[in-house]
């Protein structure tokens, strides 16, 4: 995103949000990679889910989390 990650609105919501609620970070490291969420499944199941962010402070659903290992289906030992 580099620099147009300032500019977006979406951006500056969540910064705001974030720091309406106390959170304040840190300010070391990159600063520019953005992350994601996976829930991979056990055995051949694969990805049950894939959030990436799309912009800074984009937050992954907690329900889709928790939808998603439900359905983690435990290997035969």
């Amino acid at each position: 995103m580099m620099m147009s990650g300032f500019f977006r609105f979406g951006v500056w919501q969540n910064f705001f949000r974030a720091w309406r609620s106390g959170y304040s970070g840190n300010l070391e490291g990159e600063g520019f990679t953005l992350g994601g969420v996976y829930v991979i499944g056990a055995g051949r199941q694969g990805v049950l889910l894939e959030h990436r962010e799309k912009e800074f402070g984009d937050k992954v659903s907690l329900p889709s989390v928790l939808e998603a290992a439900e359905k983690i289906e435990p290997q035969p030992s």
